[in-house]
């Protein structure tokens, strides 16, 4: 076998974190009162703590792990922007970065001039680049915008610009850290494509992403980073479905409250003359929550209230893969559920007595309306959601959206003899 293309063998990275200094005499003379006449020591971070990992050659390895595990650490180390304090990193082959937004970018150049300014950094010159330049702007789409100063650019048209720079300068080596996270879906779909496409023609992928879903998507394999440590380093999906179930699911509660208040603000619609003023994901207990495991029963209480006497209303729900897939669309008209006239204030349920779906994050719209394409009333765009993960030993299904259920059997022909023993388990 060839060399890894990436080598970390007993790396350590430390920083030093100074505290806050005295800003008066005051503060000064205070402290000699108290003994401490010069400021304290620095304090040290090791950011990575004796780190060891390869990557071969043509593999698409994802860095999870919460913030500050030491991941970001790792690809600045890879890509030479930062030094290792002790231990060996090697490093084989021709480097693109989309790192921090902004990152080999001037912010008083133009687009266009950045983009040479790019090429020069890694060794290009001006005659190649000029090649390149026709088909970077159009992967960025940013034709209208090439020639203003880059300062002026949303968070959107960077990650646009930086990725489209990244994948035409011919690299061995691919990182990502969290950059597709600020480009609208569209773009995304089109960057994880053109990924795919780069990882065909044996290109390395190393990316950072909160987002598991899509690591599970585009990484074979996973490298979970805690406290400065390795501490699972294997298939994508299994070291992916430990780190969930190890107690990163506040994590995962976290974003998705964030998520939903924001989405609740921003995607919302209706005539309100019925309107939702609560829609509350819970358990077969009644019990808030927010991360479940296939199998468990889901429940969704609509809370309402009647602004005035409604005769005709239905309640109904979406359910979405976070790619957008649509898995679901029920409402009470289609399951039969004829409600009375509505005054006042009370709830509508929808209850999942086994919830289908396998590991993910899926976001759920509410809405009541009058029957067919008539009123709506209140419409709340994938204002909530709720994420689903599996112990290891506590599925028969893996792979996919959901579990269908179904049932195996083995019925053993004549020919192959006694003694083999039937098979009908039902997939859990």
């Amino acid at each position: 076998m060839s060399a890894p293309i990436v080598t970390f063998e007993n790396v350590r990275k430390r920083y030093r974190l100074r505290h806050e200094r005295p800003r008066s005499f005051r503060e000064v003379f205070a402290g000699l009162l108290r003994g401490r006449a010069a400021p304290p020591a620095r304090d040290n971070l090791w950011a990575l703590d004796g780190v060891s990992f390869a990557i071969q050659r043509g593999e698409s390895v994802g860095l999870i792990g919460p913030n500050g595990a030491g991941k970001s650490t790792a690809l600045k180390l890879i890509s030479r922007v930062i030094v290792p304090t002790s231990g060996r990193i090697a490093v084989r082959g021709r480097v693109a970065s989309l790192l921090e937004l902004g990152t080999g970018f001037h912010p008083d150049l133009s687009g266009r001039d950045n983009v040479f300014l790019n090429g020069a950094l890694i060794g290009m010159g001006s005659a190649e680049m000029r090649r390149k330049y026709d088909a970077i702007l159009a992967f960025s789409e940013l034709a209208d915008f090439i020639d203003v100063p880059v300062k002026h650019y949303s968070s959107g048209m960077f990650a646009r610009l930086a990725f489209a720079v990244s994948i035409h300068l011919d690299p061995e080596i691919l990182l990502v850290d969290e950059v597709l996270a600020v480009g609208d879906q569209a773009f995304q779909r089109k960057c994880l494509d053109r990924i795919a496409r780069l990882q065909s023609e044996g290109v390395t992928i190393v990316i950072v992403s909160h987002s598991l879903d899509t690591l599970r998507t585009v990484c074979s394999r996973a490298i979970w980073f805690d406290h400065g440590h390795v501490r699972a380093d294997g298939p994508a999906d299994r070291v992916i479905r430990q780190y969930v179930n190890q107690g990163v699911d506040e994590e995962a509660r976290h974003l998705i409250e964030a998520a939903a208040a924001e989405a609740r603000e921003a995607r919302r619609w209706g005539s309100r003359r019925v309107e939702l003023t609560g829609v509350r994901l819970t358990n077969a207990a009644g019990e808030p929550q927010g991360v479940y495991a296939t199998g468990d029963a889901l429940v969704v209480r609509l809370d309402y209230r009647a602004n005035e006497p409604v005769t005709d209303a239905v309640f109904g729900l979406a359910m979405f893969r976070q790619d957008g897939l649509h898995l679901i669309g029920p409402n009470t008209g289609f399951a039969g559920l004829h409600l009375p006239p509505l005054a006042g204030t009370g709830t509508v349920t929808y209850t999942l007595p086994a919830l289908p779906f396998l590991d993910g994050l899926f976001h759920v719209s509410a809405a009541v309306h009058a029957p067919g394409d008539g009123e709506m009333y209140d419409y709340h765009d994938r204002a909530y959601a709720f994420r689903v993960v599996n112990p290891d030993d506590g599925l028969h299904e893996r792979y996919g959206v959901m579990s269908a259920g179904g049932v195996w059997a083995h019925t053993p022909s004549a020919a192959a003899g006694p003694g083999l023993v039937q098979s009908n388990a039902a997939e859990r």
